[in-house]
């Protein structure tokens, strides 16, 4: 296990009838809230209505900002910068999913910069300070309730980047899994293999022996793949959006990566070149690429990939080689999320051969990449070609 420090300034408020908690977080910060949102589902389901009661029942002075996008734009950003320096915000609240958090986090750091808030994302400036900001969550996968993490998408360059600061920690984040009920059956699918990738990239390391946080990896994987199924076929079983929903909080809030490093993040790296230049959702990618990406490496501890094989999917071992045992993990992985309606092909999303290469300039663009082991552009077009 190697040395480390670990903090996690965020308040995590879960459960049903929390989301009274907005009457007592947001006083702290001051009067003025740009609310942050996306396409107007929270319109449709109430959530909205009951956000704004509690917030003029602390006679806070709100100001909005809509239509964030599922890759959240960069001039999307932009407008809330904007408003916050026009208005003088105190506070940013994001209400939606993972998208929104990740758009208001972008917001709050360039509310404090004098240059372009891209300057951060793309890592040629640092953040000094951010506005202070908090969460309704409304959807389980990306984590971003609970960490300092962020990705933006500039779209007129094809550029997709993940950055973070630790300024742009959630003050709090309110988490009733009532509000992730509406989900529909493809999001809370791309939700869950959001939540088993983000496992996976902190999974796959060199910082052995770390006995505890594998279990915890595994624990995560083992329920999500339990009680995946049961959520898609019962979309509306509080319980099981719960457990989801909790989940995904615990798949990157920090508590995976103790004692192991940066994990590898490799496979969203790639993910993000393909959907800077296609638009396609997240997970999708992340279900065609991460199981290539696993047959790719896998030379690179085959121990690894037999204790994920073992431990998480029930491989039975007997008569099989380490390596055919580690196969067969990864087999069972790709299978189960197609099980629950996830692509596996680029095809699927009608993507072909025609800009591998764009997208293998763009993951390689800062040179050779990934912790497990190191991809280069030539390992990355093989990695896509894999994935045709």
């Amino acid at each position: 296990m190697k040395p480390f420090e670990y903090g996690n300034p965020t308040k995590l408020i879960f459960g049903d009838g929390k989301l009274e908690a907005l009457k007592t977080e947001i006083p702290q910060y001051g009067k003025k809230v740009l609310v942050i949102y996306g396409g107007g589902s929270i319109k449709r389901n109430g959530l909205y209505d009951q956000v704004m009661k509690y917030l003029r029942e602390i006679d806070t002075e709100v100001f909005e900002l809509s239509g964030v996008e599922p890759n959240p734009r960069l001039t999307t950003v932009h407008k809330g910068v904007a408003i916050c320096k026009e208005e003088q915000i105190d506070f940013l609240l994001a209400v939606g999913g993972g998208s929104v958090v990740d758009c208001t986090k972008a917001i709050a750091a360039g509310a404090k910069y004098d240059g372009d808030v891209w300057d951060i994302i793309d890592k040629k400036a640092v953040a000094k300070d951010a506005l202070p900001l908090g969460t309704v969550l409304t959807l389980a996968a990306t984590g971003s309730e609970m960490n300092a993490g962020s990705v933006i998408t500039k779209w007129d360059t094809q550029q997709k980047i993940g950055w973070g600061s630790p300024f742009v920690f959630p003050k709090f984040s309110i988490l009733e899994p009532k509000n992730t009920l509406t989900v529909p059956k493809d999001q809370t699918m791309y939700g869950m293999v959001d939540i088993m990738s983000h496992v996976l990239e902190q999974y796959f390391h060199h910082g052995a022996p770390t006995p505890i946080q594998d279990g915890f990896a595994e624990t995560i994987l083992r329920t999500v793949i339990d009680v995946g199924p049961k959520l898609m076929e019962d979309l509306e079983n509080v319980e099981h959006r719960a457990t989801i929903l909790y989940s995904g909080t615990m798949a990157l809030n920090g508590t995976l990566s103790m004692g192991i490093g940066a994990g590898d993040w490799a496979t969203h790296n790639m993910e993000h070149a393909v959907s800077a230049v296609y638009d396609i959702t997240h997970a999708g990618g992340l279900a065609i690429l991460f199981p290539n990406w696993m047959r790719y490496t896998l030379d690179e501890d085959v121990t690894r990939f037999k204790q994920l094989a073992t431990n998480v999917f029930d491989i039975d071992p007997a008569g099989k080689t380490d390596r055919e045992i580690a196969e067969a993990g990864i087999d069972a992985l790709s299978a189960f999320w197609t099980s629950i309606g996830a692509p596996n092909r680029l095809a699927d999303y009608n993507i072909d051969d025609a800009k591998l290469s764009v997208m293998a300039d763009h993951a390689a663009k800062n040179g050779p990449f990934g912790n497990f082991k190191k991809l280069d552009h030539a390992d990355v077009m093989e990695i896509y070609k894999m994935s045709l």
